[in-house]
């Protein structure tokens, strides 16, 4: 066995960096679906459907008589970020990476596959679910949209994420909130601009905005409870100027994040309260644009347990913990949790990973066995065989 799970980690070590070399954007993953659907047919799955949700690919696995399905997650897309390293097998599409690890939980899914298809231990019906566009908040609305509950009916779903900063071989889950919801902003300010030798003949925008984003900043400090959890980023400030002319007009975007959809609110109301204030007091206009791009993710209580007792067969007992806090980042796998409950769980990247979305992010392979084996766990606690 321990010689089948060193050929298997080789395989699957090859499989995630050929997937790391040829990284795709979301809804562009055509390579990365093509390189999915072929292992799945490869493996023996009773079905594979490619173009779900527009790039998502589900295989689908029967055992035994059993009527219950459950589906396993992941996501398959990369971000616009240059690759800094010198690995064999950096990025080959310039300005695109896996710069969070996706390629590793394609790789973990795959490497499920396989050893279920092999090996059985179940009864029942497991969707293997690659997603697009995670990166986006879009890919899981996308396969919802297309049908996904409708074709390929199941009852619960499981998703993984690597996290820099665990060691190898850990993993963390939590009951109920374990990531937020984001919201996106965009601030537009109109004025007039002009010549940098006469600011009093216009209404320049640029001292206004800068003034918006100090502003901003009293939100989460004075117009939210201090138990409550909010985040507000302003991550970019775009004007028409130039060194010897006052802009006319600002863009002032950024993000929000939170754990309950009245903070969310309260976020987006006391925004366009700021953002026309200090317009007024400056003397141009404010435009406010709120969108909710995702939502917070909630973890099913009673499936934790399950999931806990799951990768207690795989991990080391002292190496299994439930998550001190939620996480302010987001994940669009909570979508597939307002329509059935399931859990979503951290696996260790190391404690010398690079941080998630930075440049020289590599996700780890001694990290993939263990996913792959809590896939099959899991698998094999929710279908138990009779045999």
């Amino acid at each position: 066995m321990a010689a089948e799970m060193n050929d298997l980690h080789a395989e699957m070590t090859a499989w995630r960096r050929e997937l790391h070399a040829y990284p795709e954007f979301g809804f562009e993953e055509k390579r990365t679906s093509a390189f999915v659907a072929a292992k799945l047919r490869e493996f023996g799955l009773d079905d594979v459907t490619e173009g779900v949700g527009g790039t998502g690919v589900v295989g689908t696995l029967k055992r035994g008589t059993g009527n219950r399905a459950i589906a396993l997650r992941a996501d398959m897309d990369a971000l616009k970020i240059a690759e800094q390293s010198d690995h064999a097998y950096r990025s080959r599409n310039p300005g695109i990476m896996h710069a969070c690890g996706h390629d590793g939980h394609t790789t973990m899914l795959l490497g499920a596959a396989k050893m279920l298809s092999e090996e059985g231990g179940f009864d029942g019906t497991v969707r293997f679910i690659f997603q697009p566009a995670e990166e986006w908040g879009k890919g899981a609305l996308a396969m919802l949209d297309d049908g996904l509950l409708e074709r390929f009916p199941f009852e619960e779903i499981y998703g993984l994420h690597n996290m820099p900063g665990l060691p190898i071989g850990r993993f963390e889950t939590r009951a109920g909130a374990i990531m937020s919801a984001e919201d996106n902003f965009e601030i537009v300010l109109k004025g007039v601009g002009g010549h940098a030798a006469r600011p009093h003949w216009g209404n320049e925008v640029l001292v206004a905005a800068c003034a918006l984003v100090t502003n901003l900043q009293t939100i989460v400090s004075r117009r939210l409870s201090p138990t409550d959890v909010g985040v507000l980023s302003v991550t970019e400030l775009v004007t028409d100027g130039t060194r010897n002319a006052l802009p006319g007009l600002a863009r002032i975007l950024g993000d929000a994040r939170s754990f309950r959809p009245e903070i969310s609110a309260t976020i987006e109301k006391q925004m366009r309260i700021i953002a026309e204030g200090t317009a007024l007091a400056h003397n141009v206009r404010a435009e406010v644009t709120y969108t909710r791009e995702f939502v917070p993710l909630l973890n099913d209580a009673t499936l934790v347990e399950e999931a806990f007792a799951a990768a207690r067969t795989v991990f080391d007992a002292k190496e299994v913990h439930v998550a001190d806090e939620p996480m302010t980042g987001s994940e669009d796998f909570a979508r597939f949790l307002e329509h059935v409950p399931g859990v979503f769980a951290f696996v260790g990247n190391g404690k010398d990973s690079a941080p998630l979305h930075n440049p020289t992010f590599d996700f780890n392979d001694h990290g993939l066995l263990y996913g792959s084996k809590f896939h099959v766990a899991i698998v094999r606690q929710r279908l138990p065989s009779s045999a």
